[in-house]
């Protein structure tokens, strides 16, 4: 074999190797290890919140609405008008529901990046989905990676530096498109009806069905 043959295969070895092999943790600062122990505490007090958001979608279309979360697990985001859509979280899947179009698309919440939002135990602190803190003196932005089976990405979290809510968040997919949502006009602690975050596994089957 010739030598320009051996270091080529040498290099895509060391290249592939490098590809495959896991990326090392990102490491905390006192600093940030504290704000993110902190922000998290914040977070596992709160058994639900609700409010009004407005999302930036990749194509420059913006989006608002209502939103109800109850932690662990449950979320509903409410579109206005003329929006026919509502996102719902039940604490095992996800549904995507047009009114207007009657479309239902169902997703285990374990394969989505909602379920580390709606995760009452997550420590930001010790996690090792993070992979990059910026600690600013009016927010904290908080990087964590994700990868399922349908999505490999990154959500980015921003959180009030003062008072440790959630402000807004945004997800990067893996060709780089991301979606904003900014969340304002928060409430938290408030009781919310379970029917909020019912879905309607019959009519998605048959719905299914209708369009096979």
């Amino acid at each position: 074999m010739s030598s320009s043959r051996l270091n080529r295969r040498v290099l895509l070895g060391a290249m592939l190797a490098a590809a495959l092999a896991p990326q090392a943790a990102y490491a905390l600062s006192d600093e940030e290890r504290s704000v993110l122990a902190d922000i998290s505490a914040r977070l596992s007090t709160i058994d639900t919140m609700d409010g009004e958001f407005v999302q930036f979608n990749p194509n420059g279309d913006q989006l608002q609405g209502r939103f109800f979360i109850s932690r662990p697990g449950r979320v509903r985001f409410q579109y206005d008008p003329p929006t026919t859509v509502s996102v719902i979280a039940d604490g095992k899947s996800v549904l995507v529901f047009d009114k207007k179009l009657q479309t239902y698309d169902i997703w285990p919440l374990s394969q989505t990046p909602l379920r580390l939002l709606l995760d009452k135990s997550l420590d930001l602190a010790n996690s090792d989905r993070v992979t990059r803190v910026g600690v600013a003196p009016d927010l904290v932005e908080v990087e964590l990676q994700d990868e399922t089976r349908f999505s490999a990405g990154t959500l980015n979290l921003i959180f009030d530096r003062a008072t440790y809510e959630l402000r807004q968040w945004t997800v990067t997919d893996q060709q780089g498109l991301q979606t904003m949502v900014a969340l304002y006009n928060v409430e938290t602690g408030k009781p919310l009806a379970s029917d909020l975050f019912k879905i309607d596994y019959q009519a998605a089957t048959n719905a299914a069905r209708e369009h096979r």
